[in-house]
């Protein structure tokens, strides 16, 4: 049981990041799509113009896939890190939890 609700737990984060990366990605594939659709341009200045921007997109490329990297893992070591938290102090974080319901009911009743 402890295992699904880990699963859980890392899906619930991982959702925005996904999106985020899926519509990067997009934007990426769109960058790509408009350099084929004007490869036929002819003149020095779009040559050089599309060698920058493919340049530029492969790193993009990169740096993107080393941050969903880091991304992930550090969503695993904070969910790692809270799972313990909890196992180690079960009744500080009911406190918390409760504290944290107390505040968000307040907030909501106030609108």
């Amino acid at each position: 049981m402890k295992a699904k609700t880990m699963d859980s737990h890392n899906t619930n984060i991982a959702a925005p990041k996904d999106k985020l990366m899926e519509d990067l990605r997009l934007v990426v594939s769109d960058a790509e799509e408009l350099l084929r659709a004007t490869a036929n341009q002819a003149g020095a200045e779009a040559a050089a113009a599309r060698a920058r921007i493919q340049e530029n997109l492969h790193v993009v490329k990169e740096r993107l896939s080393a941050a969903e990297t880091a991304v992930i893992e550090h969503a695993q070591q904070a969910a790692k890190a809270t799972d313990q938290y909890v196992h180690d102090n079960p009744w500080k974080a009911i406190g918390i939890s409760a504290l944290a319901g107390a505040v968000i009911g307040m907030l909501i009743a106030r609108r």
